[in-house]
């Protein structure tokens, strides 16, 4: 088998959530939802570009790395050798000595700790890049519930009357249907683009946040989809009920 499906394309993702916006604006032209779908795919271009510059090396910066390690491990030689010379100078006095051999392990001991903490800040650039994208993802996900939640099937089969407040109702049950579908790939899609920062920048904050908004958008679609059955019983006498009430 090919390995390219053993990886999510982000080109293929973005297609698809291309198609679902030509299809929601077709279906409901002028309706917020193709907005977002939009937005939805701006910010997966967007992502696919940032999760490729996580995911190559930043070559400037590990240069300036280098560099100053190699400044931090030749200062260190040349104090050590400095050392060298006052214990060889004063080696008849037994304190000078284990005087310098602990300021030798002190620095040796900084210059350690220095050298881990520049070598981790690629990791943690690239983590707070990856993390500010999957928050932005994370938010339109709940922007995707937002459109959904007052197309509520619950008001076609129950007896009685609308209020003041009561939202505008001018779906018919395949619309409405059709409309929970649209949400429930869209929240799916999102997810999909999340995926791909783990895929290419697989650390565990990263994934774990991955995780989180897969398991958010999966909650939430499960919600679309006991919408969508409920509209799935309705009989024929119960659709032109939908007609006369909406």
């Amino acid at each position: 088998m090919p390995r390219r499906y053993r990886a999510l394309d982000p080109e293929r993702v973005i297609e698809t959530i291309g198609l679902l916006r030509h299809r929601i604006a077709e279906r409901f032209p002028g309706a917020g939802l193709a907005e977002v779908c939009a937005e939805l795919l701006l910010l997966a271009g967007e992502s696919s570009a940032r999760a490729e510059r996580i995911a190559s090396r930043n070559l400037p910066l590990r240069i300036a790395i280098f560099s100053l390690i190699a400044a931090g491990v030749g200062g260190l030689a040349w104090i050590a050798a400095l050392l060298l010379q006052s214990v060889s100078a004063t080696a008849d006095n037994l304190y000078s000595v284990l005087q310098g051999i602990e300021a030798a392990a002190n620095l040796t001991v900084l210059i350690g700790a220095t050298v881990f903490f520049l070598t981790r800040i690629e990791e943690r650039l690239k983590r707070r890049s990856a993390l500010s994208a999957l928050h932005e993802l994370r938010s339109i996900v709940h922007v995707i519930d937002m459109h959904q939640l007052t197309k509520d099937p619950s008001t076609i089969i129950m007896v009685g009357g609308k209020t003041a407040s009561s939202p505008a109702r001018t779906l018919t049950r395949f619309e409405l249907t059709r409309y929970l579908d649209y949400c429930s790939e869209m929240l799916s899609l999102a997810s999909k683009v999340a995926v791909v920062f783990a895929q290419e920048f697989p650390e565990p904050t990263v994934t774990e946040a991955v995780s989180d908004i897969e398991r958010i958008a999966a909650g939430l679609a499960q919600k679309i989809w006991q919408k969508i059955m409920i509209l799935e019983t309705l009989g024929p006498e119960e659709e032109k009920a939908v007609g006369s009430r909406q």
